[in-house]
């Protein structure tokens, strides 16, 4: 691999931007996919473009043949998962952890000293900034998930209003469908319009029947999985 391929790369990995190179295995040829174009001398059409989307989503290099008979390589380089907690709460003690063996780099964003403690999140980064702060910080990108759990407007609606400009690929918030419903109508007169909010998993998680800490944690990083994995089907 050349070195301005190399310093591409670091730059896109500082810069949370998904990309794969495509190489022909016969000339070894290498074309720069990002963001459903290509830049590079390798002849992608609409089928690459589309093999390289999934190889993405499912983190997985592979090799291809296309229709004219050519094998490409199509090496992914996708950035960290990241998972975004507002809320140092009960259900996020059990989330961080699960969500940590799953890949993601976990962090917990709470103000409130006494609930964000090493005590109760040993080993998961902590941040006592605002949650609009430390979302401006942290500048989620694609590859990043954020759920609110506060059951507080002063600290979830924050966090959503950054979650909703971002390009985060899940947002998900802890409430009844009574509290989500007055969340919509907060959003709404914020300025936030009916396909923004859509965006927002609410009530959090897949539907199993959860009640406890550890089973809404579950169904939260079902939910966030289906997102990641299955972005055109509808969690149940």
């Amino acid at each position: 691999m050349d070195r301005v391929l190399i310093d591409r790369l670091a730059a896109a990995r500082k810069e949370h931007r998904p990309v794969v190179v495509a190489t022909d295995l016969a000339s070894g040829e290498k074309t720069w996919i990002e963001g459903g174009s290509a830049a590079g001398p390798v002849r992608v059409d609409d089928a690459v473009l589309a093999a390289a989307d999934t190889a993405q989503r499912d983190d997985r290099s592979r090799t291809i043949e296309t229709g004219d008979g050519r094998r490409l390589f199509l090496h992914v380089f996708n950035p960290p998962l990241r998972l975004l907690i507002v809320g140092a709460v009960h259900i996020a003690q059990s989330l961080a952890p699960i969500a940590a063996l799953a890949g993601y780099a976990v962090t917990v964003i709470d103000p409130r000293g006494s609930f964000a403690t090493s005590d109760r999140f040993p080993g998961v980064v902590l941040t006592g900034d605002w949650p609009d702060e430390a979302l401006a910080a942290l500048r989620p990108d694609a590859r990043t998930a954020i759920v609110t759990l506060t059951h507080d407007p002063k600290l979830d609606d924050p966090a959503l209003h950054s979650a909703l400009r971002s390009d985060c690929f899940y947002i998900g918030s802890l409430g009844s469908r009574r509290t989500h419903a007055s969340r919509v109508e907060r959003l709404n007169r914020a300025g936030f319009g009916s396909d923004e909010i859509a965006r927002i998993h609410g009530p959090i998680g897949l539907d199993i029947g959860a009640s406890s800490p550890a089973e809404i944690a579950l169904a939260i990083m079902g939910e966030i999985t289906v997102a990641l994995r299955r972005p055109q089907a509808k969690a149940a």
